[in-house]
């Protein structure tokens, strides 16, 4: 599975049309919308995971988007974890879509995959102790949410 996250903005002439239906149907792509502000005949904005089950798929969808007008920027964020302050609660593991945080058995203990990370921070808000640290352009950061 190719996954990546993306800001997508929709030009206010075009918030009506039924984008996110035909990336699923016509081009196969699984979506998770992280934010979204859409209102008819306003601009929107909306965070999403795309995934495809190649790349290509996610491209073709894209480049469909990218045809109607939507404006389309990678969310090009890394997520790394304080080992040192992380207790290995687990409490990421239940928000973590792209199975890059996970329970390893029989040892009980939390990994994190960054191979498998896709950036979402989802992760960042949900730690108690707040281990998980997001990154823009290399300039670490604690964030307690979404980035927008």
């Amino acid at each position: 599975m190719y996954t990546q996250i993306y800001i997508l903005r929709f030009p206010k002439d075009t918030s009506d049309q039924p984008f996110i239906y035909r990336l699923v149907k016509e081009y196969d792509i699984e979506f998770n919308i992280l934010k979204a502000d859409i209102l008819l005949q306003r601009e929107g904005i909306m965070i999403i995971e795309l995934k495809g089950s190649t790349k290509a798929n996610v491209i073709a969808g894209l480049d469909y988007l990218k045809g109607m007008g939507v404006k389309i920027e990678r969310l090009a964020t890394r997520i790394r974890r304080d080992d040192k302050n992380c207790f290995q609660c687990g409490a990421c593991t239940g928000v973590c879509s792209s199975g890059a945080l996970y329970i390893q058995r029989p040892a009980m203990a939390v990994v994190f995959d960054a191979e498998k990370c896709t950036g979402c921070s989802l992760c960042v808000p949900i730690c108690p102790v707040r281990a998980m640290e997001v990154s823009l352009n290399d300039d670490w950061i604690l964030t307690e949410g979404l980035l927008i």
